[in-house]
């Protein structure tokens, strides 16, 4: 997360947005929240090994909205504003597409928050390359020819114009992440490094 939005300050993209190092930071340490809903979805659902039903997938979409509560729920009084406003978010809006094709609103561009579009990605990607049990890993090459053909439709082309530029960058932090023969996860890192501004 934190290398995508580098990225995005270092092209001056959403430069307005991403210059208060205060909302890098609320993004990057929002990240491990963003799924948190699943924990609301049964295991007999996340962890079958074929494809949902529709039923099953209905079900499925509402751990971004129930996500969102939670977070809200249960950290308005002990995190930041900005904090919570952007882990609220991104654990509700990180399904919309670009095309206005997601849920749960059917949000589209820059209707979709920042933080969502940015999760939207890395999250994407951390599940192409990963093994779960319901599909093998795909190979990077792969994964960055979905991320390509899904610019402008799933994803903000700009952030995918930017995380496609550092395919190598992305690489090497999956596979420094792997543990036991697997590959790691972009989601993982939390720290937000020093950013120069410039456009």
């Amino acid at each position: 997360m934190s290398m995508v939005v580098r990225g995005l300050v270092k092209k001056g993209y959403y430069f307005d947005e991403l210059e208060d190092e205060a909302v890098r930071e609320a993004i990057v340490q929002s990240a491990p929240l963003h799924d948190i809903g699943k924990i609301a979805v049964s295991d007999v659902i996340l962890l079958k090994p074929g494809r949902l039903t529709h039923e099953e997938f209905e079900i499925m979409k509402q751990h971004a909205r129930i996500g969102g509560r939670m977070i809200k729920e249960t950290l308005k009084s002990i995190e930041k504003p900005l904090v919570l406003r952007t882990a609220v978010d991104m654990a509700t809006y990180h399904h919309e597409k670009w095309n206005g094709k997601g849920y749960p609103d059917g949000l589209r561009g820059e209707q979709i928050p920042l933080c969502a579009r940015v999760m939207a990605i890395a999250d994407v990607f951390d599940a192409l390359v990963s093994k779960r049990c319901y599909k093998e890993a795909f190979s990077y090459e792969q994964s960055f020819k979905i991320i390509q053909e899904e610019s402008g439709q799933h994803f903000d082309p700009r952030i995918a114009e930017v995380f496609l530029s550092m395919k190598d960058e992305i690489i090497g932090m999956s596979e420094s992440w792997a543990l036991g023969g697997g590959r790691g996860s972009l989601l993982s890192g939390v720290a937000v490094p020093e950013i120069s501004a410039g456009k």
